[in-house]
C-alpha cells in the first residue's frame, strides 16, 4: 500500500485531524494552524492521491477512510470539511472507539439532490466529471470560485485556495474523478443517524454547495448532533472567519471534559 503524506504539530492534549475537501490538500488549514496548535495536537493529512500523497487512484470512500485511519491516533476528534467530511464521517462509522468527536465543516453525508432532498444536482457533478477530461485546470479552479462565491473576502478566500492547489502536485484526472463519484454516490444519512459520540456540524448560510436548507432536516434526522451555521460565511469558512472557526472547535473541546 502507497502511504499518504502525514504532519503532526502543536502541543494540545487532545488529537484533531484535519482532512480537506476535493482537489485540495492540507496546505488549506494554513490560516488556522497556528491558532489551534495551543489547543490541539494537530494532524495534518493530504487525502490519498491529493496533494503530496501521490501513487493512488480513484478510490472508493470505504479505501479512503481505511488508508487515513492506518496512520491516525488512537483517540482523536476527526474534522472533515466537504468532501473530508464524508471520509471523517467513514471512518466515525467503522470506527467509533477511535473517535472522541465528529466535525463536519460544510459537508452533506448526500452531496447529491433527489427529491426533496437540497443538493449538488448530479447533472452538475456530471458535468465536472466531462469537464475534467477537457480542461483539467480550468475546471479545477471553476471549482475554487464557486466554494467563496458571496462573501464578503470572496476573491481573497478563492486566491488562498488556489494557492494551495498550485503548491503542490495537482490530483491525477483518476483521482479527481473517484472523489466527484463519491460526492455523487454515497448517502450517509440513515447510517450517521446512529451516531452516539458528540457530532458538531458547521456550515456557512452563503454556501452554493451545501444548501442551508439541509441544516434543519439534519437537526430534525439527528437530533444528537449540533449544528453551527456561520451567517457571513460560504463552502470554507474556516478561511473567510478562521477566529470564530477556532474558538468553535476550542469550545467543542471545552465541553468534552
Amino acid at each position: 500500500m502507497n502511504d499518504i503524506w502525514w504532519h503532526t504539530t502543536g502541543e494540545g492534549n487532545c488529537h484533531l485531524v484535519l482532512l480537506h475537501g476535493w482537489g485540495l490538500n492540507a496546505q488549506v488549514w494554513d490560516c488556522i494552524t497556528a491558532e489551534l496548535a495551543s489547543h490541539f495536537t494537530l494532524h495534518l493529512v493530504d487525502l490519498p492521491g491529493y496533494g503530496r500523497s501521490q501513487g493512488f487512484g480513484a478510490l472508493t470512500l470505504d479505501e479512503m477512510a481505511e488508508i487515513v485511519l492506518a496512520r491516525a491516533p488512537q483517540k482523536a476528534i476527526w474534522l472533515g470539511w466537504s468532501l473530508g467530511g464524508l471520509v471523517a464521517s467513514q471512518v466515525a462509522l467503522t470506527a467509533a472507539d477511535r473517535v472522541s468527536a465528529l466535525v463536519t465543516v460544510a459537508s452533506s453525508p448526500c452531496f447529491s439532490a433527489e427529491g426533496d432532498w437540497p443538493g449538488i444536482k448530479p447533472e452538475v457533478l456530471s458535468g465536472f466529471q466531462q469537464q475534467l477530461r477537457e480542461d483539467f485546470q480550468r475546471t479545477v479552479e471553476r471549482f475554487l470560485a464557486l466554494q467563496t462565491m458571496g462573501t464578503e473576502t470572496a476573491r481573497a478566500d478563492a486566491r488562498k485556495l488556489k494557492s494551495a492547489v498550485l503548491a503542490l502536485p495537482i490530483p491525477g484526472e483518476a483521482v479527481l474523478n473517484g472523489g466527484l463519484e463519491i460526492l455523487k454516490t454515497v448517502d450517509l444519512r440513515e447510517p450517521l443517524a446512529g451516531l452516539t459520540l458528540p457530532f458538531l456540524r458547521i456550515y456557512g448560510r452563503l454556501d452554493g454547495l451545501v444548501p442551508r436548507k439541509i441544516v434543519p432536516l439534519l437537526d430534525e434526522m439527528w437530533p444528537a448532533s449540533e449544528s453551527v451555521v456561520f451567517p457571513k460565511a460560504a463552502h470554507a469558512p474556516f478561511i473567510s472567519h478562521p477566529e470564530e472557526f477556532c474558538q468553535a472547535l476550542v469550545d467543542l473541546k471545552a465541553r468534552m471534559l
